[in-house]
């Protein structure tokens, strides 16, 4: 007896009978998470985005804005505080004090200029951080390295080398309130030292803040001195300005050190672009090579077959 899909195969022969039979061919194995269809998984495609991650070029940015942020909001609350202090304590007169007030103002106007640009070029040399990654990492695809890219990177080189050199001045500038501030808290703390050993007046022990050369010398009263300098000391303005000027100092250091982070990066990275210019046109002369030895071995096989 003839089963029915016995005659459906018979009925296909007969109908292409002019038609190759059907070769199976071999399926490798499926790996990992890999479809049918030659699509990754989630987790190899989670591998390879990591893999193209710049983690020094984001450690440094980190780093970068963590210390600019520091260094911008703590140093202009500190100016502000630094300011009342002045005209409460030392210079009733504002006419004294009117050009520290002016300079205090554009210095907190060159705060946010320096917030703003300083966002934008960490973002700039995170980009720049990820382009490289993927210039060395698809250095034998289809990838290609320009000379504008390579002229980018060293001038990202140069500009940072610039800018460390600056942040250096401003860590070192952020440093002198820093020092006004502890020599005024040091001399509040002889001068409780002095009130529990009563043997010893602290009243003649005096801070003058003209000498510092912030405000003239005709300014009225310019100096405190015993118990009015200790009050001071206690107040909540000097508390948070001297604080506010440490944290901001520890923030322009770290802003230091992040270029510095920054310059090695982009110094390595504009060593790699060069040597991958340098092996892509090595693969270019090769390709064209084999190029022209396969075309003289088409024409000799040209030649010879109409010689036969």
């Amino acid at each position: 007896v003839i089963t029915r899909p016995e005659m459906e195969i018979g009925r296909y022969h007969w109908m292409y009978r002019s038609s190759r039979p059907h070769r199976y061919h071999h399926v490798p194995a499926l790996r990992g998470n890999i479809s049918p269809l030659g699509i990754q998984g989630c987790f190899e495609c989670c591998i390879k985005c990591l893999g193209g991650v710049p983690y020094a070029s984001l450690v440094a940015t980190i780093l970068c804005f963590s210390g600019v942020a520091l260094f911008c909001g703590c140093g202009h609350v500190a100016l502000t505080g630094t300011v009342s202090i002045l005209e409460q304590h030392f210079s009733t007169t504002a006419s004294d004090h009117a050009l520290l007030s002016e300079v205090i103002q554009l210095m907190q106007y060159v705060i946010y200029g320096i917030a703003s640009f300083f966002f934008l070029y960490g973002i700039i040399l995170l980009a720049e951080g990820f382009y490289t990654t993927s210039a060395v990492k698809e250095l034998h695809g289809e990838f290609k390295t320009t000379a504008c890219g390579r002229c980018i990177s060293g001038m990202f080189v140069f500009l940072t080398y610039v800018l460390g050199v600056a942040w250096l001045g401003v860590f070192g500038f952020s440093a002198v309130p820093v020092f006004m501030f502890y020599n005024i808290w040091s001399t509040c703390e002889v001068i409780k030292f002095l009130q529990t050993n009563v043997t010893v007046p602290g009243d003649q022990i005096c801070v003058d803040i003209r000498q510092y050369g912030i405000i003239p010398w005709n300014a009225v009263p310019g100096k405190a001195c015993g118990p009015i300098l200790e009050n001071i000391c206690n107040t909540n303005e000097f508390y948070m300005s001297y604080h506010l000027f440490i944290v901001a100092c520890a923030g322009a250091g770290a802003t230091v050190i992040a270029l510095i982070h920054f310059l090695m990066i982009l110094s390595s990275n504009w060593a790699y672009l060069k040597d991958a210019s340098k092996m892509q046109a090595y693969q270019d002369i090769k390709a064209k090579e084999e190029q022209e030895l396969q075309d003289i071995q088409s024409r000799s096989k040209e030649q010879l077959n109409s010689y036969t």
